[in-house]
């Protein structure tokens, strides 16, 4: 449990990549601050305060126009901290919510206004479990009639166990940080493979974020940018990117997020391939418009 603040440090480095206008990081948490917004009492993940103020500082230096605020288990179903971050900048900030396979199309409606875009549900070891296969099949045509994604945290152990589940709901799948594969294994491994076979169907939509997290290196993390890469090359049209800030339970200390701005040369290395990826497939995705 880590009970120090996990905070933007203003002495970070700058990326030397401009990003698009409408540059969009898809994947960061808030936590707290606790004396307004308290952790579950159930979550034994409990970090210090990122709060939005943090993060709106850093998106402003690193040239990020809109953003996608994922609710964090530390918080579980009380997403007021999201919702709270969104009313700040209404239209830019959207979410991702954590919440009960059983939520109803009312709550989903409600929470559309505010400016959700999704669920999210873990299959991480450290995270509390989500819900059951037939739980996922029960809820994807409630999120498909209210335009919302599914989003799923998995180990990459666990994605040839949960693709046939997947490949067949009838809503938008997205698949967070290239299902965390280990860049050391190489691009030939199965758990890559699986996960490239499962994005042949056409509502698989993939994050290429997490670098820093599928390498065994240090930045710029270029063991794993290639699988980044290859992903985008495959589905330019259904992949999207994200800091992951704070970087909730990384290895070491949190990465410099200019420095993963950057990497962005290696995963899209073409202007039009930097406009897909940052703005035009989270635009379409996460549907901004209608708030803005």
């Amino acid at each position: 449990m880590n009970d120090a603040p996990i905070t933007w440090n203003p002495d970070r480095s700058a990326p030397t990549l401009t990003l698009p206008k409408g540059a969009t990081d898809c994947h960061v948490h808030v936590f707290g601050p606790t004396s307004r917004f308290p952790y579950a009492p159930e979550s034994g993940f409990k970090p210090g305060d990122a709060p939005k103020e943090e993060l709106f500082a850093l998106h402003d230096m690193l040239g990020v126009d809109r953003c996608v605020i994922v609710q964090s288990g530390c918080h579980g179903h009380d997403n007021s901290v999201v919702a709270d971050a969104m009313a700040a900048r209404p239209g830019r900030y959207l979410g991702i919510a954590l919440a009960s396979p059983e939520i109803s199309g009312a709550q989903i409606t409600e929470m559309h206004a505010q400016g959700f875009r999704g669920v999210r549900f873990n299959y991480m070891s450290h995270l509390a479990p989500g819900a059951t296969h037939d739980q996922l099949r029960a809820l994807a045509p409630r999120l498909a009639q209210h335009g919302w994604q599914l989003l799923i945290h998995m180990e990459a152990k666990l994605i040839a166990e949960l693709a046939p589940v997947l490949a067949d709901l009838p809503c938008p799948v997205v698949i967070d940080h290239m299902g965390r594969i280990d860049a050391s294994l190489g691009m030939d491994q199965a758990p890559f493979q699986e996960l490239i076979r499962l994005s042949e169907n056409d509502h698989i939509w993939l994050k290429v974020s997490g670098s820093e997290r599928c390498s065994v290196q240090e930045p710029p993390y270029a063991d794993a940018t290639p699988f980044a890469a290859r992903l985008v090359e495959l589905y330019p049209e259904r992949t999207i990117w994200g800091t992951d800030w704070p970087h909730p339970n990384f290895r070491a200390a949190p990465p410099d997020d200019g420095v993963l701005v950057d990497t962005l040369k290696v995963i899209a290395p073409t202007a039009d391939a930097l406009q897909r990826l940052l703005v035009d497939n989270p635009a379409r995705l996460y549907d901004f418009g209608d708030l803005a």
